[in-house]
């Protein structure tokens, strides 16, 4: 436990993650589509031969453009900076061997942002003021860069599930950075990224549509007609592509992960689903309805295509996004980064060192030698003092190796989950966590207890306090000195 524990009462702060996380990506994946709709849109309005059509079209692109720089370029980035600050926090361990490990890679990916900024502001900005081709041009130079964010980022997100054997094969030993292009090309850099290129293609038609849906079609229905129309085919090669690339994804996922999944299929009969499968029947019900309400509602009727509707595309693509995302998190349990490290912060491979030295025996954040009363006390005070400086070693436990799943009474409360058990029952529970054996029902999705016979009653004790709290009016026990 190297790090403070970043406690989010109720909702868990792994959560905290996920919220920024799916509102992030429904943003950035649009700055990377979007970016190559805008020259797209921009090539085929000055290659048309209705001049009045044509200059429509170039003023909605500049709207469109205000929009779209004023949503990725401020929200966007926000967004990205509060992802950065919250698994900074929650999952510091991992967060750690990320920048170690890509540092390279945030370098060139940050590189590629800045000029991604710089471009979306000159193209707007300079919308009738330089040449066209120029003009175009900015604009290619914009989708480049995007794109080129997202192909590095891809790569570590999707080591995170496949960090691959080469890369495991040095992990550990001070030489992880050698093995830099092994780790970033892993096994699920390819489908991830055309999974993600086909996302980010989907994404610029449902916000276009947002912005196509204002136009007013009595008086310009040409205009309307022919961009709700050409928005909503954006949508049509990442619905024919996503199952086949799903497919293949799925093929280089780990058997372990993918037995999440397929937990839930094989018992499907029966009516147990998995989480893992939960999600994947959202994903392929919202993208289902979204290609009805963008066939019947907008291209099959554009004129009459309102905000509402398109507001409606926008909030199913969101549910979507959440679903994949959440999805892409559950297939990594038990781990945080596959095969190296549990969702708790535990590296594989100190599990039996922390187990004969202990769990907090290095950590800073619970009292571990002999405390003297006197050393708290002011001259002449004979009263116990009330000590707020360490937590509990239960709590400290907890907090450690439960909190980044698990809270108290909110997300998957602990206190639920364990109600009608006793001490004896919920230190068996501990005890199965900690032996993890093969044949445990929980080791698919759960990281063992890790620590000593001590860590593991420690931990049992403060878990029975918070299950079964003593009753109102009981006397409180002083807190003694623990080693």
């Amino acid at each position: 436990m190297n790090y403070p524990f970043w406690d989010i009462p109720y909702l868990g702060s792994g959560w905290v993650i996920g919220i920024i996380a799916i509102f992030h990506v429904m943003i950035s994946q649009f700055a990377v589509g979007g970016g190559l709709y805008l020259p797209m849109a921009e090539r085929k309005a000055q290659r048309m031969a209705d001049p009045e059509l044509r200059s429509a079209w170039l003023t909605q692109l500049v709207s469109h453009s205000r929009f779209f720089l004023i949503l990725t370029g401020v929200f966007g980035t926000i967004s990205g900076v509060g992802i950065w600050f919250a698994i900074g926090l929650t999952h510091p361990e991992a967060t750690s061997t990320l920048i170690h490990n890509f540092v390279f890679g945030w370098a060139m990916e940050w590189v590629f942002f800045l000029v991604e900024l710089a471009t979306a502001a000159a193209y707007y900005y300079t919308w009738n003021k330089i040449d066209d081709k120029l003009h175009q041009t900015v604009g290619w130079v914009y989708a480049g860069a995007s794109a080129a964010t997202l192909i590095i980022i891809n790569g570590i997100l999707a080591f995170m599930l496949t960090p691959g054997d080469t890369w495991l094969g040095v992990a550990g030993t001070g030489q992880e950075a050698s093995k830099f292009w092994n780790a970033f090309f892993n096994p699920t850099y390819w489908p991830s990224l055309f999974l993600r290129v086909g996302v980010c293609i989907s994404l610029a038609g449902v916000w276009a549509l947002i912005t196509s849906s204002r136009i007013d079609g009595d008086k310009q229905p040409a205009l309307k007609a022919s961009l709700v129309k050409w928005s909503v085919k954006w949508l049509v090669p990442s619905f024919v592509a996503t199952p086949f690339l799903m497919i293949w994804y799925l093929f280089m996922v780990p058997a372990s992960q993918r037995a999440l999944l397929t937990l839930g299929i094989d018992t499907i009969g029966a009516g147990a689903f998995s989480t893992v499968t939960r999600i994947a029947l959202i994903i392929i019900v919202t993208s289902a309805t979204i290609v009805g309400v963008a066939y019947f509602l907008a291209y099959r009727n554009p004129v009459d295509f309102n905000l509402s509707h398109a507001v409606a595309v926008l909030l199913l693509a969101l549910m979507a996004t959440g679903a994949g995302e959440y999805s892409r998190e559950m297939l990594r349990k038990p781990y945080v980064i596959g095969r190296w490290m549990y969702s708790n912060g535990v590296r594989v491979p100190y599990v039996s060192h922390i187990n004969s030295e202990g769990y907090l025996v290095h950590s800073n954040w619970v009292w571990q030698g002999p405390m003297r009363v006197d050393d708290l006390q002011s001259p002449g005070d004979n009263t116990m003092p009330e000590i707020t400086t360490s937590y509990s070693r239960g709590e400290a436990i907890f907090r450690g190796e439960c909190g980044s799943c698990h809270t108290l009474s909110g997300y998957r409360p602990l206190t639920q989950l364990l109600a009608g058990r006793d001490r004896a029952n919920i230190g068996s529970f501990i005890t199965m966590l900690h032996e993890y054996k093969p044949d445990s029902p929980y080791r698919r999705f759960m990281p063992p207890m890790v620590g000593t016979r001590q860590d593991v009653d420690d931990l049992a004790n403060y878990l029975n306090a918070q299950v079964n709290p003593p009753a109102p009016g009981a006397q409180k026990v002083a807190m003694t000195a623990q080693k």
